[in-house]
């Protein structure tokens, strides 16, 4: 292959002092920590039931020994390590990554405001760091509680300025939901910052949720809230206000999108007289197919059906060191399921994309990857 794959979703499994020794003083006896001892290596979270890092980080583990108590030397160092992360991405054929938390995606659920703003300042400082060891290779996305637009841009430029290339959105923000006006000039500041607002599954689909049936199908289910977000930026005219705002739909696969943009094009023709922000300039699935960027990694139907998408919105993700992960076997997975591709379309779903998103020195990756 001669150019880079780019990972639009890997995950990092923060160490032990990631929150500890990097949030505020204030808050550095209620800060997340990780703990070894009978029960397994956990991460405790003050309020929140804790987090197995044994499983959070099983990318190569058989699914049928996910739930086996492990050690924390057998996590792929790499999850927290970001030298070692450099050889674990070359073991699998990838360039660079696009970065998220795994920790700091549960404390989205935490019901301590403040608590949980000194925790994303300081994982955001930490991230920083990790990502500073190889900032050619690794990417980070920035965290936020967005309690208000004032405070939500105040997070974009912090993100910014710490080199993140994304922040990470909760599923809802505190008060006033998105399609509210007051959050106009948070869109605004996003655009003027280039900077694209990512809404990952778990988060956006609420681990503090309650689903029916069993926790599988809490996990399952999480698709749904994206759709219904999606929506909520569509329809009530988000788009149509800033048509160039961007946003990144996170390991919410993309098999799916044809016959949803559809769907959502047949029902605004029918029933667009319960819009309540006036009729839409365009189609629905035309704001979906420019706006919205999607990450997968184990998704044959998007490659089958990028031709019925906009394909220029599509971005595949290995998911290191999460269970669902397609590490270490991402070539042979991208060999096997993009092989009805053209080459144009190949090489911007594996790099193009993510690059041109994000504003990644391709040419440099290139001769990095060579």
């Amino acid at each position: 292959m001669s150019y880079p794959v780019i990972s639009a979703d890997s995950h990092v499994v923060e160490p032990g002092n990631a929150y500890v020794d990097y949030v505020d003083r204030a808050w550095r006896e209620r800060a997340p920590r990780m703990v070894d001892d009978d029960e397994g290596v956990r991460y405790l979270l003050d309020g929140l039931a804790p987090v197995r890092v044994d499983v959070a980080a099983s990318a190569g583990i058989d699914p049928d020994r996910r739930g086996l108590k492990r050690p924390y030397s057998d996590v792929p160092r790499g999850a927290w390590d970001p030298a070692f992360r450099l050889e674990q991405q070359m073991a699998d054929g990838v360039s660079a990554e696009v970065i998220y938390p795994t920790i700091g995606m549960f404390l989205y659920a935490h019901p301590d405001a403040d608590f949980k703003a000194a925790c994303f300042a300081g994982y955001n400082r930490w991230i920083a760091e990790f990502c500073a060891t190889a900032p050619d290779r690794l990417f980070g996305c920035g965290t936020t509680i967005l309690r208000s637009p004032e405070e939500g841009i105040a997070d974009l430029r912090s993100a910014k300025a710490l080199g993140l290339k994304t922040i990470l959105m909760p599923g809802a923000p505190v008060g006033e939901d998105y399609d509210s006006p007051i959050w106009d000039p948070f869109w605004a500041e996003a655009v003027a910052l280039n900077m694209p607002l990512s809404f990952h599954t778990i988060v956006a689909g609420g681990l503090d949720k309650k689903v029916r049936g069993s926790k599988l199908n809490q996990i399952y289910t999480t698709i749904h809230a994206v759709h219904e977000l999606l929506g909520l930026f569509v329809l009530t005219g988000i788009f149509e206000r800033h048509p160039k705002l961007k946003i990144v739909c996170v390991e919410g696969d993309a098999g799916w999108l044809p016959h949803y943009a559809q769907r959502m094009d047949r029902f605004f023709r029918e029933h667009k007289y319960f819009a309540e922000t006036g009729v839409l300039s365009k189609q629905p699935s035309e704001y979906i197919f420019e706006n919205i960027y999607f990450t997968f990694q184990d998704d044959e139907v998007a490659f089958r059906y990028a031709d019925s998408m906009n394909w220029r919105r599509l971005m595949w993700a290995n998911d290191f060191p999460h269970p669902d992960a397609s590490w270490p076997n991402s070539q042979a997975l991208i060999e096997k399921q993009a092989a009805m591709l053209t080459p144009e379309q190949r090489r911007a779903i594996l790099c193009g994309n993510a690059a041109a998103l994000y504003g990644f020195d391709l040419e440099r990756l290139t001769a990095l990857a060579a």
